[in-house]
């Protein structure tokens, strides 16, 4: 483990300018907040934050990174808050070590939900600022570094094939190979442990018995070069197990029918000089055709840069040659040169180009299935490159359509994409890009993306927006049948239903508007009942108002009175069958009947209280109703229609107040208990027509 001043010098070494007390204290805050804990191998934990660190400088990224190293943590697996870490190291260092925290896997969901909710809050980190990524693949490189202590096999399996699946690719899209070659490494060995087994096996016995032909193929490559006046390092290797492993698994060859396991790098001092090489190359070894890359002209979207060629060596031999500058393959193995940028006080605004893309996706994708099928569909495909007429470059994975195309120019585009004209000739929309074709697509204002392309294009982007648009227009006719049931639900309700009832209705279900509502009737995931309750509350009740009341005999009887006793039910509130209800009795004169929240009764009157309850076949008295309607032709109607629709008997009606633009009316209607005059409000409130409602 890196020792605290050695972490500090070096640091130093490449950024005199660094702030050094900064870097000790978030050093020893790391070892104090972690204190005695123990990581699966045996070692402190806080072991792991400082290796972690300790790649970054390999990296030679800004001192904000390395704290963020140290600190990445602290907060989940501490007391620590990011309050506290940005107290003692500011709002930068406190937003990164966020970022990276907001990855933590997600233990309560399901294994591939879990691991697209960790992909989708990592594409949104690091969205905002590219470190978050290099931490992140920091701490996994090294996770993985120390996997084997891990007792569980299947919490090994899981966390490599994570790794494998997202991790690995995410750090090739960056240019840093080293990190991904060695994550493949260790992830192959857990994954397909007998394969591992057998692969280096086999090449460690190549090593043995090849009697040192890998050094002197690379002399001879050297020995061409120094001939024709050029200065080159040449090294030369097996390739990675994993990269033969994953070839023999597409060609379904053995290891003995892989042909070109040695692979030699070639670094030479100028761009020019890389050429030359391949030059001098391609004359004294016959190469092999459509074996040919060049990546230094057309760089990868992650700033690759080589030229990359296959040579027919000596008794046969296939061997892969790379060609490049110094300056090249720092950039190739370590990946973005994000510390230049830094010292230079630039922010990282989009050193990865297809970012962009992950973030849509992640917007576009339905469920956790999709966002892993779409994001392995941009992070691990080989690339091609197509121009637009005007000449724009667009890079994309091998088999490509024009539809592909489209997309990756804007979404937009690939949604109104009509045709496509390939170097000047209209072909099918499912028509296989190659390297170098001029694309122009054909768009209409009116065009729509279409299920049927599904069946074709390779782009996660293509495949997301696709997918979305096929719902939204799915969800729009199916929101369009739930229109013509919701008129149908509605014409059931005891009022006229307007856009105020519908939208409370909304709220009311805890949808999130009106069109969401009629989706939901139109799908059938709300009942009827719940429809038209959400309506007009309580329209639903069990006891509902028979049709023939208003011919029954009006029968009020009081329980709690001694025989013989007279009784008036009170002006002031207006009490009908349900309402709790006491008696006011004064000697000489009836017993006035209040309801029990009456304002009357807090004026002290000086009576007897008696308390009281409505009899069994009580039917029928007067509730009065202050409604408060738009000044405007129709709604004194309306209101009117409303009463009679819930058979409502209306006993007085009075003007009481105009204020333009309302009028104020005090209504006493004689219903047959207190849900009838509940319902009846329900149903005024409902109306576009009526301001307000309210029970005097």
């Amino acid at each position: 483990m890196l020792r605290q001043y050695e972490l500090v010098e070096r640091v130093a070494r490449y950024d005199p300018d660094a702030d050094v007390a900064a870097l000790n204290r978030a050093y020893v805050y790391t070892v104090q907040k972690h204190g005695t804990q123990k990581r699966a191998s045996g070692d402190p934990y806080f072991s792991h934050p400082v290796e972690v660190a300790g790649l970054m400088t390999d990296l030679q990224l800004d001192q904000e990174t390395i704290m963020t190293a140290l600190l990445h943590d602290t907060v989940e697996d501490t007391l620590a808050t990011i309050e506290d870490i940005e107290d003692n190291f500011g709002p930068d260092v406190a937003r990164l070590v966020d970022g990276v925290t907001k990855l933590s896997k997600i233990e309560a969901m399901p294994e591939n939900e879990r691991a697209a909710e960790n992909l989708r809050k990592f594409l949104l980190a690091m969205s905002e600022d590219i470190r978050v990524l290099l931490v992140k693949l920091g701490d996994r490189l090294h996770n993985m570094r120390t996997l084997h202590f891990i007792k569980s096999p299947e919490k090994r399996q899981r966390i490599a094939r994570e790794t494998m699946d997202i991790y690995a690719p995410l750090a090739e899209r960056v240019g840093m190979y080293e990190y991904m070659r060695e994550m493949q490494l260790l992830a192959f060995e857990q994954l397909e442990p007998e394969g591992y087994a057998t692969i280096t096996g086999r090449l460690e016995q190549i090593r043995r018995q090849d009697g040192g032909q890998v050094d002197a193929i690379a002399l001879a490559i050297k020995q061409a070069l120094a001939e024709a006046g050029l200065r080159v390092e040449v090294s030369g290797r097996e390739k990675h197990p994993y990269s033969i492993w994953r070839k023999m698994a597409e060609r379904h060859v053995s290891f003995e029918q892989v042909t070109d396991i040695m692979a030699f790098r070639v670094i030479t001092e100028t761009e020019a000089d890389c050429y030359s090489a391949l030059g001098v190359l391609h004359t004294t070894w016959q190469f092999l055709p459509g074996r040919f890359k060049d990546y230094i002209s057309t760089p990868k979207t992650n700033g690759y840069r080589s030229l990359h060629t296959s040579l027919m060596y000596e008794n046969s031999m296939r061997v892969e040659v790379q060609v490049r500058t110094r300056d090249m393959h720092q950039t190739n193995e370590f990946g973005l040169d994000a510390h230049w940028a830094y010292k230079q006080g630039d922010k990282p605004d989009g050193q990865v180009g297809w970012l962009r893309d992950l973030i849509e996706i992640v917007d576009a994708s339905h469920d956790a299935e999709e966002l892993l099928e779409h994001t392995r569909l941009a992070i691990y495909q080989d690339r091609i490159f197509a121009f637009t007429p005007k000449g724009a470059l667009h890079q994309l994975p091998k088999g490509s359509t024009p539809v592909d195309f489209a997309f990756a120019v804007h979404t937009d585009l690939g949604a109104q994409t009509v045709g496509a004209k390939i170097n000047g000739r209209h072909m099918p929309l499912r028509t296989p890009l190659n390297n170098g074709d001029v694309v122009e697509i054909i768009k209409g204002k009116a065009a729509e993306p279409q299920l049927s392309w599904l069946g074709f294009v390779v782009t996660g982007k293509a495949r997301a927006a696709i997918r979305r648009a096929v719902r939204l227009k799915e969800r729009e006719e199916v929101a369009s049948l739930g229109r013509m049931l919701f008129d149908e639900i509605a014409s059931r309700v005891p009022a006229k239903i307007g856009k105020k009832a519908t939208r409370e209705a909304a709220k009311r279900l805890d949808l999130e508007d009106e069109d969401e509502l009629m989706y939901q009737i139109g799908a059938g995931r709300i009942e009827d009942r719940a429809v038209m309750e959400a309506l007009v509350p309580g329209c639903t009740a069990d006891m509902e108002v028979p049709v023939d009341w208003a011919r029954q005999d009006r029968a009020i009887s009081i329980r709690g009175l001694t025989a013989g006793v007279g009784f008036q039910l009170a002006d002031c509130c207006h009490p009908v069958p349900g309402d709790r209800i006491v008696g006011l009795r004064v000697p000489g004169e009836r017993v006035v009947v209040h309801a029990i929240d009456c304002m009357e009764l807090a004026s002290g009157i000086d009576a007897d209280w008696l308390d009281l309850s409505w009899g069994k076949q009580s039917i029928g008295a007067v509730g009065r109703l202050r409604v408060t309607l738009y000044d405007r032709p129709g709604t004194l109607a309306e209101m009117a229609g409303i009463f009679a629709q819930n058979l409502a008997n209306v006993k007085t009606l009075a003007h009481v107040q105009k204020e333009h633009p309302f009028s104020a009316y005090e209504v006493d209607l004689e219903v047959q208990d207190l849900a009838h005059l509940t319902r009846i409000l329900s149903a005024l409130r409902a109306s576009d027509s009526i301001a307000q409602a309210e029970r005097i």
